[in-house]
This record gives C-alpha cells, structure tokens and sequence, in this order.
C-alpha cells in the first residue's frame, strides 16, 4: 500500500454516521395542488407528519425499554469499567448503540487511560507501517484485562508491531476479493451466491480481518449509487440465489438504511436466500435493540452468521442480543476463526462452543486464519487446526463442532479438512477409526453389475437384501 493510501485512510472520517448520509428516495404519493385542491394537499401533509412523528415515538420508547432490560443484563467486569471510567454517563447512553459508536476508543492516548500498554503495543501506535485502522467500543474495551497484554480478547483487538512483519505467502488481499469483484464491493466467487460488502465501517477492528486494506477507509461508503450497481447485477443473473451481506459490519448501518437494501434484495424474484454477517453481538451487543429485529424480521427467511472468538466474549449482554434474534426466528450460526494463543487450546475452544451453544448461536465454520500481511503471529499450524476438531468430534456434542476450513488463497474458495477417519479399505470392507482411535470394520454396499444376465432382473431385490446383511445375499442368490 502506498504511504499516499496510508494517509488517506488514516485520515478518513470513520463514523457510523458519516455512512448514512446518503439515505434512498423516500417513495412518496405525489398530491398535485391543482387536481386534488389545497385542503387534500394539507390534510397529505399533516398525516405524514403524524406518522412520521408516531414512528419516532415507537422507536423512542422501544428504546427506553432496551434501555432497561439490558440494565439486568449486564456483566460484572462491565459494570466496573463503567463505574471506573464513565461515572458521568446514564444507563440509557451507555445501552445506545449510537453512544457506543460515537465515543470509540480511537487513539494512544485515549486507550492509555484504560489499559497498561506494553512496549509492543504502544510502538504499534508509531505509524510504521500499519494501516489496518484502529477503533474499540467501550463496551468492549471494559472486557479487556487493563493489565495483561497476552489475554486473547486484547491481543486480538489491541495493535502489535507483530503486524509490521510479512512473512512469505501473505498478502493485502489473499483470497482474491479485488480480483473476483464484478461490481466494487460485489464478489460472485460461487455459482449460486454473492457476497455483499455493503459498508467499510466496524464499530471494533479485529487485528486479524480478512479485509484490513479496505476497512475503515471510506472506499466502500453506504452509497446508493454504489449499491444499486449491485443490485442491478443481482437482478440480471438468476442464477443468484443467495445474497450475503458483509463489510464491515452491515449492522452499523442504520435501520431505515437496512430496511431499504434488505427489500430491494426481497423484491428480486430469484434471490431466495438472505444472510447478514456480523460481531455486532460480540462487540457492540446494545445495537441489537427491538426495533432492528422488528425491521429483520420483515425479510425472512433471513439468517445470521456471527463472530465469536472467544468465551469471554459470551457475555449477558451478548446472550439477550443473541435471544433477540433467535427468538425473532433468525437461525444463528457463528463463523470462528482458530487464533494462536486465543483460542488454540481444546479446553478454550470447547468451553467457547458450548457457550455458543447455550446462547443458541450453532457452531458453523471455524477458518484457519487467513495469511494477510502481518498475520504471522495469529495463525496455528493446520495439523494443530485438525488436531482440535478431532478432540471435539465424538467427545461433546455433534451440534459443538464446526466445519474446519482453509479458505483458499487465490479465490479458490472454502476447503474443509477434518481428522483421517477413513483408513482404507480390506477385502471389501471400509476400514474406519473412531473418536477414542479403534479400527472398525463396515462392508460396503457395491451396486451389483446389470450386465450379468442372471443377476440383472433381480437388481433392485438382491441390493436391498445385500444392504440390508452386510454382504450375506451373495450367497443366498440362485436361478429361480
């Protein structure tokens, strides 16, 4: 990236608010003066007036009530840090995702009034070479240990002048996503689907992203011009049946915006499938409030994929927003990525997935990290990636484990690897290996050959009966 670029995107406007500026063309009835009269005309414009002013009251009060059931849902550690460091702040600001997203920690000196740094962290801040933007919401910032710099939460969201270090096969994109772009922020990399990257902008920045050369840099701005040139190519190829919604975090995006894109995509007759990824309720739960999941629900059927990384992360906060939405009927699936030394060790993983599982969020996929430059020091070993999967499978639930996947470099898309439990095969028989490492033996079920003129019209009898005893109908076949 050119030091140009750099600056550029270390001085972009970085706000939530800044990406709804350019809201779409309310629909409007047209009420002409002169056909209709002056009196019509009025009475048009006081109901929309009224209605106008009803809805904001709903939202409002719905508000207020988010406000105050999140009140008894709240973390310890969380009420400590906002004791510690936001005395002055209400419970109503503090649970407003807006608040939240306006009062980021952005910089070295707001952050060193909330953590310790280490020497490694606070040289991150130098301006080196990273360009991988820097934000964390308060509430997030209160999960963090404001002494120890080698918690996972923290290194995942803190700058390290490990990122300054490219090692051999890493890159500002590695999976293509510039290249496989048929619009700007539209990739069609699989036959059926497309992926939607509709905002830049995240409330937290994780030192891992996938996109970190193009998050918080205003390149792909909540422009209507912009998505409609998407949605335009969403319309013209039917082949289109599932539409992903990503970024950034397309929940920072506000409701009426979201509401608009999610029904033009409904109106496309073709498009049956619609997902929004998000770590809204690991970050910034509070943005999941009432009236969003009203606007969801609308879209159905509508899934969810979320981003947890690590148990900690499971907190009150993010257990009712998860409930929100489930309870709204959106399946909810969490996508992890496996990182060194946050989330690598079995126990760790394990306790993560079950949490997951009691916040009804399934396990879906857990990536192996993808090799952006600087990544270095987040990603494991593969052989250690498989090695956790086969210390999940068959000692917990099937629901706990996820799909391991390398997403591959070049475009090549997902590729699941799972632990060998498929031996080989004996005389005839499937050699396998269960969970505690003991063979066992299953024999197979070969269709029989239609060309043998005296097994050929018994075909359909003699493959029922060989399934059914596992290789004994071979010997009770005779000529009738």
């Amino acid at each position: 990236m050119s030091p140009q670029k750099s600056e550029a995107r270390a001085s972009s406007v970085d706000s939530p608010l800044a990406a709804q500026e350019d809201e779409p063309p309310l629909r409007r009835v047209e009420v002409s003066e002169h056909s209709t009269g002056p009196i019509l005309k009025f009475l048009s414009q006081t109901v929309t007036s009224q209605a106008s002013t009803v809805s904001q009251n709903a939202r409002a009060a719905s508000e207020l009530v988010d406000s105050d059931a999140t009140r008894q849902h709240q973390s310890e550690c969380v009420k400590t840090f906002r004791k510690r460091h936001f005395p002055g702040v209400s419970t109503r600001e503090w649970n407003d995702w807006r608040w939240q997203a306006q009062n980021r920690v952005r910089h070295l000196e707001q952050l060193e009034r909330h953590l310790r740094l280490v020497p490694e962290e606070r040289e991150a801040f130098s301006g080196n070479g990273t360009f991988l933007p820097f934000a964390i919401t308060p509430y997030y910032l209160a999960l963090l240990d404001p002494e120890d710099s080698r918690q996972g939460l923290r290194r995942s969201v803190i700058p390290s002048v490990n990122e300054f270090v490219r090692m051999p096969g890493e890159a500002d994109d590695p999976l293509a996503e510039d290249s496989q772009a048929v619009v700007p922020g539209l990739i069609h990399r699989y036959p059926d689907r497309v992926l939607f990257l509709t905002v830049d902008y995240c409330s937290t920045y994780c030192r891992y992203c996938t996109r970190s050369r193009v998050v918080g840099s205003n390149e792909l701005t909540a422009k209507t011009e912009r998505w409609e040139r998407a949605l335009e190519y969403i319309r013209s190829h039917s082949e289109i049946r599932d539409v992903l919604l990503s970024g950034g975090d397309p929940l920072s995006l506000s409701d009426d915006r979201l509401d608009w894109l999610l029904g033009e995509l409904r109106k496309i007759r073709h498009v049956e499938f619609l997902r929004v990824g998000t770590k809204m309720p690991a970050v910034l739960p509070q943005r999941i409030t009432t009236h969003l999941v009203r606007i969801l629900k609308k879209h159905h059927p509508l899934w969810m994929s979320l981003h947890f990384i690590h148990p900690e992360e499971c907190t009150p906060e993010a257990t009712r927003a998860c409930a929100r939405l489930a309870d709204a009927g959106i399946p909810l699936g969490s996508q992890s990525v496996l990182l060194k030394g946050i989330n690598d060790d079995l126990g760790m993983l394990k306790l993560l997935m079950h949490r997951l599982l009691m916040m009804r969020v399934r396990p879906y996929y857990l990536y192996q990290c993808d090799p952006i430059s600087g990544s270095h020091h987040f990603r494991t070993s593969v052989e250690q990636g498989v090695s956790l999967i086969a210390g999940l499978r068959g000692h917990t639930t099937g629901y706990a484990v996820p799909t391991y996947v390398i997403d591959a470099p070049g475009g090549g898309g997902k590729i699941p690897l799972q632990p060998e439990y498929l031996v080989g095969r004996d005389n005839g028989d499937v050699v396998l290996r269960n969970f505690q490492g003991q063979l066992y033996r299953y024999t197979d079920c070969p269709e029989l050959p239609v060309s043998d003129p005296v097994l050929a019209p018994l075909k359909i009898r003699v493959i029922t009966r060989q399934c059914d005893s596992h290789g004994e109908a071979r010997q009770a076949l005779a000529p009738r």
